[in-house]
């Protein structure tokens, strides 16, 4: 889930219409075209009343692409399973307004070139309604202006990266994260208050992903507050320098903006080293189940009060509706999965998307779908509240922090919304869970 300094463009179709009121006088039409095909009648029966891409009498198909393979798929390749397994159950208890999802998974290998080909398969051969979750800053970036020349809505990217939150150029795309620069404000407030005369400092990733996150730490800690801040890429995993002069500078709290390979290697390497700072880790690369793979038997020690934020429910809440929920459902439609952090992302991804669908109407369109999301009737189930009207794109707007004790990661304290540089305590519920846990 990590970002890019360059994009690939693929312009083909019709061009992309660039603004709101292109989408909302479709809309319209839309509408017209629905309420004329149904006349007086009163059928509430699924039927698509006009040709919309992916949509059926009967199904609703929708596409993504993922790391199946490759660098990123350690934890990431588990999300799609999940996802799937969500929408699985969803048909099993009649779909959405009659209609079952259908649910694409292509591998891109973590490759913007393989992302480029495999999406253009979605749209142009399998006519999908909707992408849904396309994994990463790199990848996706790579086919954000195909899917919004296309009109096709680009949805709930697994990014961090600000970049999907922009309606005025990309209308069709929306976020689904907390962006790398929340993200980082939430981490820098809590360690501030629970560490405050200590030495900060950062690794990161050689992008975006790394360059957003320190943006938000020196928003929150202050400029100059960052002892030293050392960066990798994906293709070296040789990080040995980079820690040693982390521990030279003293840094008594290192934060990660790093994916989970990454996260480990360098947790791992400062232990070789006999360095143990305290972590404090973006989610992109704090999953403990995932961190727990790559560091084998001395992960209880080294993880011991690892420090991340998320926003979703946790998967090691038992006592948590939506969890009990999840983890019924990956036990009955993915048989033999992992229960963990990436498949409480892939199923409350697959939630969101019904529950936009459902509010699209019985007869979904491209149009109907996006003015859902704008209507503010989509909630999800997060912690804090998403960010999407009609002048705003972005996912979740804040956080929470988990802490490992004891091979645990859970939640403590309460949620943090961020507002630009305000951080503060976010204390209204969140969304109660639908009966049976699919929307109404």
């Amino acid at each position: 889930m990590t970002s890019s300094q360059h994009s690939v463009s693929l312009r083909t179709g019709s061009g992309r219409s660039g603004s709101k009121g292109a989408v909302l006088a479709a809309a319209v039409t839309a509408a017209a075209l629905v309420l004329g095909a149904c006349g007086s009648s009163g059928d509430e029966s699924p039927a698509a009343t006009e040709d919309v891409p992916g949509v059926t009498d009967s199904t609703v198909k929708v596409g993504t692409h993922q790391p199946l393979t490759g660098p990123a798929a350690a934890g990431y390749a588990s999300i799609s399973p999940a996802t799937k397994a969500y929408f699985d159950y969803v048909n099993a208890n009649g779909g959405v307004h009659g209609r079952t999802i259908e649910y694409s998974v292509k591998d891109d290998g973590y490759n913007p070139a393989n992302t480029q080909s495999v999406v253009r398969e979605l749209v142009l051969q399998d006519e999908v309604f909707a992408i849904l979750g396309g994994l990463g800053t790199p990848p996706h970036s790579s086919v954000l202006d195909f899917l919004n020349d296309n009109e096709v809505p680009d949805l709930f990217v697994a990014s961090g990266s600000p970049t999907w939150n922009q309606p005025e150029d990309y209308p069709y795309t929306y976020g689904f994260m907390q962006d790398y620069d929340t993200e980082a404000k939430v981490l820098a407030t809590y360690v501030q208050e629970e560490f405050p005369d200590a030495t900060y400092c950062l690794f990161g990733q050689d992008d975006d992903f790394g360059a957003d996150f320190k943006t938000g730490l020196e928003s929150a800690l202050g400029s100059g507050e960052l002892a030293s801040s050392q960066v990798y890429s994906t293709a070296n995993t040789d990080i040995a320098a980079q820690i040693s002069a982390l521990q030279a500078a003293g840094c008594d709290v290192n934060f990660l903006a790093s994916i989970n390979g990454f996260s480990a290697q360098a947790i791992g390497t400062a232990a070789q080293l006999g360095y143990f700072p305290k972590w404090a880790a973006s989610s992109a690369g704090g999953d403990y189940n995932t961190l727990a793979s790559y560091l084998g038997e001395n992960t209880d020690k080294l993880l011991e009060g690892f420090i991340s934020a998320n926003y979703l429910p946790s998967y090691s809440d038992t006592g948590d509706e939506w969890t009990a929920k999840f983890k019924e459902i990956n036990e009955e439609y993915n048989p033999g999965a992992e229960f963990d952090g990436n498949t409480i992302f892939g199923m409350s991804l697959g939630y969101l998307f019904v529950e936009a669908l459902t509010e699209a109407g019985e007869n979904p369109t491209r149009e109907s779908l996006l003015e859902a999301l704008e209507s503010g009737n989509v909630k999800g189930n997060g912690h804090v509240p998403l960010g999407f009207s009609a002048d705003s794109h972005a996912g979740y707007t804040g956080g929470m922090i988990t802490l490992i004790a004891s091979g645990v990661q859970a939640y403590t304290g309460t949620p943090y919304a961020v507002n630009g540089d305000s951080v503060r305590p976010y204390t209204e519920d969140r969304p109660a869970m639908p009966e049976n846990g699919i929307p109404e």
